[in-house]
This record gives C-alpha cells, sequence and structure tokens, in this order.
C-alpha cells in the first residue's frame, strides 16, 4: 500500500493540467463511446447465481479485460479462486496502473455479473433498449452503470490522471461473492489501495448524489417442513391431515406481528437514521397499489436502514397449473434475512433457525439451513477522501450530497475494511429509483451516468493533484 490515505490524500504530485471545463468537456465527448459499452455488457447474459448460457459470464470477464487493455491499464488479469465446496468462483477481473512516485492509489470496484430475468419486462431484457433518457436491460444499471463509470474515467483523465489506479470488476457479486475474500487475499498486493470506491449504490435522485452512509447484513435460510412420508388423496385423508405447503404458510406468517414488523425474538431494530424518506416517494418508488399498507411502525428510514426484515424469496409448492388432489408431505421456502448495519449475522441467522424450529406447526418436521451471509457497513463520510469525493459530486450534479442509508447489503464492503483497514471506502452508484435493479425493466438514466462519469474524473484529479479548481 501507497501509505495511510490521511497522509497522502490532499498532497500536489504534479503541476496543475486540467480544468473542470476540460473534464466536462471530455466526458461528454467520451459518452457516446461509454454507451456503446454499457450496451455490450447488456448483451451478454452474465449470470452468476445460475450456468452462464454460453459461458456469457467468462465472455463478460474477458471483454471488461479488453476494455482496461485498451485504456493502457497492461496489468490486467482474470482470476478465480476456490469456493469452500470446490467449485471455482466467478470470473474477475483484476489490473493495476501504477501512478507517479507518492501518489495515493484508488482501488475502483465494480461487479460484471448480473442478477436472472425476471418476466415482468417490457424490452428484450438482453438486448439493450434506448426511451428518452433511459438505457434499459439487464445489467445497465446493476452494476454495468459502475464498470462503464470508472472505465470512462479513466478515459477522460488519459494522462492527467495524477494518482494510481487498481480495478476490481467482481464476477460473483451477484451470487452472493463467496470467494471474493480469498481473491482479495490472494491478489492483496495488485488491489492495496489507500481508498476504495464501490460503484455498486443508489443516488437520491437522477440530479441528486448520494454518498451511502449504512449497509444492512444479510442471511438466506432454507425452510423444510415435512409432515408424511408420501402424498395422498386429498379427499381421503383431508380434514384430519393438513398438507406442508399450508403448514410452511402457517410457519411463515408467525415471522411478523399484526403491524407487519418482525417477530423473531433477538431482531429488534438498531439505530435511527438522520433522514426523512417521505412516505409518497417510497410508494411511488415501489409501484405499491393505493390500498396496500406499509408494514411496521416508526420514521420510515429507520424501517428501511436500520430494522430487520424478512422477505419469502422463493416457494417451492405445485403451481396451479399441475394442481391435484393431493395432500403434499413437503413443501420448502427460501427467506432474505436483512439484519441492522452494525448486528451480527451469525446470531441473527441462529434467532431465525430457532424461532422456525420451535414454532414448527401441527408437529410438522422443520429443517432450516442457513446460507451464506455477510454482515452490514458504517461508512466513514467525513474523512479526506470522503470529502473529497463529496465536492466531486456536487460539482458534478450542481446540488449537494444526500448522505444516504441503504436497507440492501454489500457483504463485499466489510471484507473489503479487513483486507484493508487504513483506506477509506466509499459507496456510490449509478443508478437512481427508477432504476428498477433486480427488477424487470432495469435501466439507467444516461445524463445520470454522464454526471456520475464527470464526479469520478473529478474526484481523481482531485486526489492526484491535477485539478485546477
Amino acid at each position: 500500500m501507497s501509505g495511510p490515505a490521511s497522509v497522502r490524500i490532499g498532497l500536489v504530485y504534479r503541476w496543475i493540467v486540467v480544468t473542470f471545463d476540460t473534464l466536462s468537456q471530455r466526458v461528454a465527448a467520451g459518452l457516446p463511446k461509454a454507451i456503446s459499452v454499457l450496451e455490450d455488457l447488456v448483451r451478454l447474459p452474465s449470470l452468476s447465481a445460475y450456468p452462464a448460457p454460453d459461458d456469457a459470464l467468462n465472455r463478460s470477464a474477458e471483454y471488461v479485460a479488453g476494455r482496461l487493455h485498451a485504456l493502457g491499464v497492461n496489468d490486467v488479469a482474470i482470476v478465480r479462486a476456490t469456493g469452500a465446496e470446490g467449485t471455482p468462483g466467478g470470473p474477475g477481473v483484476i489490473g493495476r496502473l501504477p501512478g507517479p512516485p507518492g501518489a495515493p492509489t484508488v482501488l475502483l470496484y465494480a461487479h460484471h455479473d448480473v442478477q436472472p430475468v425476471a418476466n415482468d419486462w417490457s424490452t428484450d431484457p438482453w438486448a439493450p433498449t434506448r426511451v428518452g433518457d433511459r438505457l434499459y436491460g439487464r445489467g445497465a444499471a446493476d452494476d454495468g452503470a459502475g464498470v462503464v463509470t470508472h472505465l470512462a474515467a479513466l478515459a477522460a483523465l488519459g494522462q492527467d490522471l495524477g494518482v494510481g489506479v487498481a480495478f476490481f470488476i467482481e464476477g460473483e457479486e451477484e451470487a452472493g461473492s463467496p470467494t471474493f475474500a480469498r481473491l482479495l487475499a490472494e491478489h492483496a498486493d495488485r488491489l492495496a489501495a489507500d481508498v476504495v470506491v464501490v460503484a455498486d449504490s443508489d443516488n437520491w435522485a437522477i440530479d441528486v448524489p448520494a454518498l451511502t452512509t449504512s449497509l444492512r447484513g444479510v442471511v438466506s435460510a432454507t425452510v423444510t417442513l415435512r409432515i408424511a412420508q408420501h402424498a395422498v388423496h386429498s379427499g381421503m385423508f383431508g380434514g384430519p391431515l393438513l398438507d406442508a405447503p399450508l403448514l410452511l404458510a402457517r410457519l411463515i406468517a408467525t415471522l411478523h406481528d399484526d403491524t407487519g414488523a418482525v417477530a423473531v425474538e433477538g431482531l429488534g431494530p438498531v439505530g435511527a437514521a438522520a433522514f426523512d424518506y417521505p412516505e409518497s416517494r417510497l410508494r411511488a418508488e415501489a409501484g405499491l397499489l393505493p390500498e396496500t399498507k406499509l408494514a411496521g411502525t416508526g420514521p420510515l428510514a429507520d424501517r428501511l436502514w436500520f430494522a430487520p426484515a424478512i422477505a419469502l424469496t422463493g416457494f417451492d409448492a405445485p403451481p396451479v397449473n399441475q394442481a391435484s388432489n393431493t395432500i403434499h408431505p413437503v413443501a420448502r421456502c427460501e427467506l432474505s434475512l436483512r439484519v441492522p448495519p452494525e448486528g451480527d449475522v451469525l446470531a441473527a441467522g441462529q434467532a431465525l433457525k430457532r424461532h422456525l424450529e420451535t414454532k414448527a406447526p401441527f408437529g410438522a418436521a422443520v429443517e432450516v439451513a442457513l446460507g451464506a451471509g455477510g454482515n452490514g457497513f458504517m461508512a466513514d463520510v467525513d474523512g479526506p477522501a470522503a470529502t473529497a469525493c463529496r465536492w466531486a459530486l456536487e460539482q458534478a450534479f450542481g446540488n449537494p450530497v444526500a448522505l444516504l442509508g441503504q436497507g440492501g447489503s454489500i457483504p463485499l464492503a466489510n471484507e473489503l475494511a479487513a483486507q484493508f483497514p487504513e483506506a477509506e471506502i466509499l459507496l456510490t452508484g449509478v443508478e437512481d429509483p427508477a432504476s428498477r435493479a433486480h427488477s424487470g425493466d432495469e435501466s439507467v438514466h444516461l445524463g445520470m451516468l454522464e454526471k456520475a462519469i464527470l464526479a469520478e474524473a473529478l474526484f481523481l484529479a482531485k486526489l492526484g493533484g491535477t485539478l485546477d479548481e
């Protein structure tokens, strides 16, 4: 590592060579190329949690590596690590571009893998489609826009960079980053940095940038409920016997109280948000029906960012088009538990497991298998790099930065902090409330993408002392 951020950041290492106007013009001129690269990424169905069709995940990694080479980053490699069960992890792309002697190094993180495709799309998810100011396609926002922001900012700076840059473009974030920590450890020398920019979060609006202050932790649970050794006729045995899917539904219903708040002992809310999140805004962003009521009590931002949440993300039972007069002996579901930022994910997972096993209805046999998880994260938004980043965002967007918590989880933030304890970790992003990441009709606002690229270029130039303010 080149040295503690508090020592290196803010020093001028070379003559001032670039202005705001120059960078703005370069970013605007390079935007068509940046959009073209983003469209190429959308065309690659780079699924990490499922088998990638036509090896698209590998081809996506190769494409990103090629783009880095084209920008003059010669120290580039596609890397994998072996997972806990001996299976290979997703292909990550790492690279390093040394800076002037004594200059800080910035690690730029994003991920090139994407979520599976839901059915509620208005366009072909693998064919980038422009509608007005937005580009639609799977991964257009999460996280192709993050990848492109890093590439385009580097292209805009060119010889005026002034800092060292390392890259980690992950290939398994949407699968829970199972080998991320191992990759960090194995390639620590090439990834070491004074500042880490994680481009995988949200903005408050297309013209209001944000830095993320907190993330919730996450752990999954696969729940299997059994009542019998085999299925039986519902007419002959119905009444005394309740089927497994129905009993599993009853068990799931015990996870929340009558207000909709989590009712698992040991999973109380922790912390409070110094931010007002209007209910009307949330309802519009989530596309709620007018009659749908919100769950829980207390300030809405607290419920979103600092309280536990449990979602039913999958349910195995016979589909309606295969229904028969049968009492089914087994049912299974997948639960996703979000944990307050400073909560213990392992303890929270055990609390959920204990609740499900002790609340088993009608003596049903319940098995709970906890999946991989990651702790939450509290970010420092007052350090020297964060201060420079806030300035750059405000200059590029023309509005003050919103300091927001996030209800989502990025477990790798803690892994980065553990590997590089002296580095400042900044959570930025190129998503806005209409981006619909992980959902159908995912999109990125191209005007906001341009602002994000400019903000990152300004930030890097400011750290490197090459910016005339």
